[in-house]
């Protein structure tokens, strides 16, 4: 059966999206060709707001409505700490813990010689910029091949400075090889955080 061209197009719109597959996508069509059209025309506002809203932060490259994050707004945040993530989505699960009190820098990715990203590709410059001595830097890149050798490339760039009392920890357990952390609990990721060790 031929579809309509404006819902096949809107079907192949949603295929693209980051974990949906085609029916998915057709069940997700279907549901907002019958939903009213205030709540569609919310829904593509909203969509819109995202890209002209939405910015990133200028110090750890999350996302903010303005010039800075919440995080790095803060002002009580312990500023010798920074935990290392790849992506912002990253950052929130690490914030949903609620016992780290330190601050963050966003990768923008992760290593990867086969999607053609090098060390240029990610944000690796900026965190060498902020980091001074006596700094704890957390490397909580995902544990997969690509963040275990992004986190081992910033050690060696890190240590390459020769600053003094800087401290360089890997979260710990509680991670297994290949998870994300945008899909790991509170739970675990508080065991991952209290087990870092030195890298």
């Amino acid at each position: 059966m031929k579809l309509p061209q404006a819902l096949t197009d809107l079907i192949e719109s949603f295929e693209k999206l980051p974990g949906i597959g085609p029916k998915s996508a057709s069940r997700i069509g279907f549901y907002l060709l019958n939903t009213p059209e205030e709540y569609l025309a919310g829904f593509a506002k909203n969509l819109v707001k995202i890209k002209s809203e939405v910015k990133r932060c200028s110090r750890c490259h999350g996302v903010s409505d303005n010039g800075l994050c919440s995080v790095c707004a803060d002002g009580s945040r312990n500023q010798k700490q920074i935990c290392v993530v790849e992506r912002a989505v990253d950052m929130i699960s690490m914030e949903k813990m609620g016992n780290y009190k330190g601050i963050y820098h966003i990768l923008g990715g992760a290593l990867n010689p086969l999607d053609h990203i090098g060390p240029d590709d990610l944000k690796i410059d900026e965190l060498v910029g902020r980091v001074s001595g006596d700094m704890e830097i957390i490397l909580a890149t995902n544990p997969t091949i690509e963040g275990e050798a992004t986190a081992l490339y910033i050690k060696r760039r890190l240590e390459s400075l020769n600053l003094e009392n800087i401290k360089i920890t890997r979260i710990g357990s509680g991670l297994p090889m290949g998870a994300d952390l945008e899909f790991a609990d509170e739970a675990t990721l508080s065991r991952a955080m209290e087990g870092r060790r030195a890298l």
